[in-house]
């Protein structure tokens, strides 16, 4: 084998020896109902985390940004649809490793405040169950560490980038920040 080809095997064997990182998306969803904010949730129908509360999402498909696929996933697993007109804010990427059982996950996560008295959910795709839960109750759950992988940390940094009221912010340990 000549020098260059061996380097070539070597190189092509150190990628193979790597884990695959996998790319999500997932999309925190706020309206107002009878006057109060709540959040679009999940209950996890598929392990891991079967029965938890989370977040809509799941994998960013080929030819699909990660916007895309929040949209998408918010769509498949509640029947909720963002308008067109709607503000959709990225509110962080999460890749801490661990963050999921079934390897290395990257989300980019999103959210968006739909209308006034949105339309209520129906759960489908891996969704066993999907609500408008009053943000107090979700924060209160995220406390209590009932949200499945990191989407706890996926609402407070949603709840800080939309400046709802400082009590939610401040029971979710993200302080007094403007």
């Amino acid at each position: 084998m000549s020098l260059i080809g061996s380097l070539a095997a070597k190189v092509a064997a150190r990628f193979d020896d790597r884990a695959p990182v996998f790319y999500a998306a997932d999309m925190v969803t706020f309206t107002l109902r009878g006057g109060v904010w709540h959040v679009l949730v999940i209950q996890r129908g598929w392990n891991p985390h079967k029965g938890k509360l989370a977040l809509p999402g799941g994998h960013v498909d080929a030819g699909e940004t990660s916007r895309e696929a929040a949209v998408r996933e918010l769509a498949e697993e509640t029947g909720v649809t963002v308008p067109e007109s709607a503000f959709v804010h990225q509110v962080g990427v999460f890749d801490a490793p661990g963050r999921d059982a079934r390897g290395r996950y990257v989300s980019v996560a999103y959210a968006v405040v739909l209308p006034d008295e949105a339309p209520d959910p129906v759960a489908a795709d891996d969704a066993m169950a999907a609500e408008w839960m009053p943000v107090r109750v979700a924060v209160k759950v995220a406390r209590a560490g009932g949200f499945a992988f990191d989407h706890d940390r996926i609402l407070a940094a949603a709840i800080t980038a939309f400046n709802l009221p400082r009590t939610l912010r401040t029971h979710l340990g993200r302080g007094e920040e403007s």
